[in-house]
């Protein structure tokens, strides 16, 4: 009975000493991450699904690629769907992915940064986004359409848009309309344009605390702009720089913008707080390195990223550097982050009352 008993006791104290063992171990727990790509892309296309299985493998945590094609109608949504649906077609679609329930974290690629900010601030009883991974956002608008390339059509489309880009049917028909914006034309952007001055909290009677709440929530916040972007205009909208109202020049960084002096999003307060990274990389828009993917990215997606110091200095619009030399990751040519597709120019042919033939 004594051995039974004392045996009984060598177990117990071993099971003490196990549980005490463990919990001094720690025990990695994975976030996972979702992929928000650029406009006229999806995730069946060659680079997206590079870029994201690159991502799974450098940071240990699972990634998805949420495309237009898993919660919509294909690439062609991207391009015509309007932003304010895409983002509750997302926000349905991360409530019911019980893989990020617990949280999450967004990395977001040109468009798709809006997407994923408007997930963040507009998307009631969504789970919780721990980090912000944007790659070449326009996060205070552009005063440009996406390239559509050269030639009389190209020319004539570009300056509909620009002419007709806060009337009631561009809005409702061509999902960039709802992120341009005119510097010499701020009443009609204000007034007409549909998504991002709402995004932005830029409505002078409209300011929602609650917008500002969830923005702030996150633990990081980085801003990735590229050095030789030829889409975004201006391209230091990716770090929410832009012109003043009324001119194209100077341009102003982040932090003389009213957005930011004024706080309407709480930019201003995640920057005090050290948890916004201001990063300029090389190349133009997407273009980004492996190296510079490992170094700005993949961070933020392993696991207790909130607990770790970074390894690289914060940049700033004076004095950035530029960094990174090794192959870029080179998105599919039919992407429009770069060109119209053909459904593009043909919905504008229509829209002009061309024939193929003119």
């Amino acid at each position: 009975m004594r051995f039974c008993g004392g045996a009984k006791s060598i177990l117990l104290s071993s099971a003490t000493i196990f549980s005490l063992i463990l919990s001094f171990i720690h025990v990695s727990v994975s976030i996972p991450f979702i992929v928000l790509h650029g406009i006229g892309d999806q995730c069946s296309n060659k680079g997206m699904k590079q870029f994201t299985q690159e991502l799974n493998d450098w940071s240990n945590s699972k990634g998805y690629c949420l495309s237009c094609r898993e919660v919509g109608d294909g690439s062609w949504d991207s391009w015509f769907k309007p932003l304010q649906e895409q983002t509750e077609i997302v926000c349905n679609k991360v409530k019911q992915m019980k893989e990020l329930q617990e949280g999450y974290n967004i990395v977001g690629l040109s468009q798709g940064n809006l997407i994923g900010r408007g997930v963040i601030e507009l998307c009631e009883g969504g789970p919780p986004v721990r980090n912000f991974v944007s790659l070449g956002g326009p996060h205070a608008g552009t005063a440009s359409v996406p390239l559509c390339g050269t030639g009389i059509f190209c020319i004539i489309a570009d300056n509909l848009i620009k002419s007709e880009i806060y009337s009631d049917y561009i809005q409702a028909h061509l999902a960039p309309s709802g992120y341009l914006k005119m510097p010499n034309d701020i009443e009609g952007y204000l007034s007409k344009c549909r998504f991002l001055p709402k995004l932005n909290n830029e409505h002078a009677d409209e300011k929602n605390a609650t917008y500002k709440e969830r923005f702030t929530s996150l633990q990081n916040l980085v801003l990735i702009m590229f050095e030789h972007d030829t889409v975004l205009i201006p391209k230091e909208t990716s770090w929410f720089g832009y012109y003043p109202d009324g001119a194209f020049n100077p341009i102003l960084p982040p932090q003389q913008t009213k957005l930011y002096k004024e706080d309407w999003i709480g930019l201003k307060e995640l920057t005090e707080a050290g948890r916004v990274k201001y990063i300029k990389v090389a190349g133009n828009h997407l273009g980004i390195s492996k190296d510079d993917m490992k170094k700005y990215v993949v961070p933020y997606l392993e696991d207790e990223t909130s607990k770790k110091q970074t390894n690289f200095d914060e940049q700033n619009i004076e004095d950035p550097q530029a960094v990174g030399s090794s192959v870029e990751v080179i998105f599919d040519e039919s992407s429009s982050s770069y060109k119209w597709p053909s459904p593009v120019k043909s919905f504008f042919g229509e829209l002009l009352g061309l024939k193929k033939d003119h």
